[in-house]
């Protein structure tokens, strides 16, 4: 069996500032905001939510399918999938697009600022869920607007379990629109920042949708490890010490990938969540999203 990863395909650029963007921005001066910062190092990495989601599956040994779209820049992309072997079938390739592009400055506290391209990605739509038997389970992660409620529908249609995990893409959609995504999924995952903005546009706690048919929500709080809801109980795992922490980007599509292997083994939700918390330690000592190795621990839970 496989697990299906609707996503995006994206290059990161990523810079470091050598300072805390909180001594840098003065809240008395938001409304006439003009900063700039000096960023000593660049960086550019493969990144997109499914690309980083897939390359921690294949460490892990799962088997993916990813449903994305890449740019007229994307080949050296495709071959990196191919070289997880991992089929490329499924994603698309626009012509007359780049492929997406993130442009992310981090500070020394690990704050992050992002400005997004999203190139290819606005024609993920195009691009159907497959019809396969094998397909055990799926993930709708961030991608394009239309890509993520098109999919939805279709993995809801197939009854094709899915994660709903709508990340930095959350605020494109209103109240209604995430209460029906929440409705098709069989599971939600967000951090902390984006289970409140979730509660507030849907007008549901946590504990709420817990206690719906949902088969449980996570809340993953950083190095405090995660927040597993289930049937209105929350339980509180903790997180796992990093040898060192050096970037944090990709650090919620590993642990991800990890909910995504348990889940599609028959793990409890639990048991899911505490590889995610090791696996997100392990890649916050490594730059980038795909650059850490995984370790003859993994996977065991």
């Amino acid at each position: 069996m496989t697990t299906l990863i609707c996503g995006s395909l994206a290059f990161d650029s990523i810079a470091t500032f050598e300072g805390r963007f909180a001594e840098q921005i003065l809240p008395h001066q938001l409304h006439i905001l003009n900063v700039s910062f000096l960023v000593p190092t660049l960086r550019r990495e493969f990144g997109g939510c499914a690309g980083n989601i897939a390359y921690n599956l294949a460490a892990l040994g799962g088997d993916a399918i990813v449903l994305a779209a890449v740019g007229s820049d994307g080949g050296e992309y495709l071959e990196r999938l191919r070289s997880w072997r991992l089929t490329t079938e499924h994603v698309r390739s626009v012509e007359d697009a780049l492929t997406a592009q993130a442009f992310i400055v981090t500070d020394l506290d690990n704050n992050q600022i992002t400005a997004f391209h999203p190139g290819a990605m606005q024609s993920a739509h195009e691009t159907a869920v497959p019809k396969r038997d094998d397909i055990a389970l799926a993930i709708v992660a961030p991608d394009g607007r239309e890509a993520m409620l098109r999919h939805a529908e279709q993995l809801a249609a197939a009854k094709i379990p899915f994660v709903f995990d709508p990340g930095q893409g959350l605020p494109m959609f209103d109240g209604a629109e995430l209460r029906h995504f929440v409705a098709q999924s069989s599971w939600v995952a967000v951090n902390d920042y984006e289970a409140q903005m979730l509660g507030e546009r849907t007008g549901q706690s946590l504990e709420a949708m817990s206690r719906s048919h949902l088969r449980g929500v996570v809340v993953t709080l950083g190095a405090a490890g995660c927040d597993v809801w289930q049937e209105g109980r929350c339980t509180r795992l903790a997180g796992v010490e990093a040898t060192r922490v050096v970037d944090p980007t990709g650090c919620g599509d590993a642990f991800r990938s990890a909910l995504l292997y348990g889940l599609e083994r028959g793990w409890s939700l639990e048991r899911s969540a505490r590889l995610g918390n090791r696996l997100g330690a392990l890649k916050i000592a490594s730059r980038g999203g795909q650059n850490h190795v995984l370790d003859r621990t993994f996977p065991a839970g």
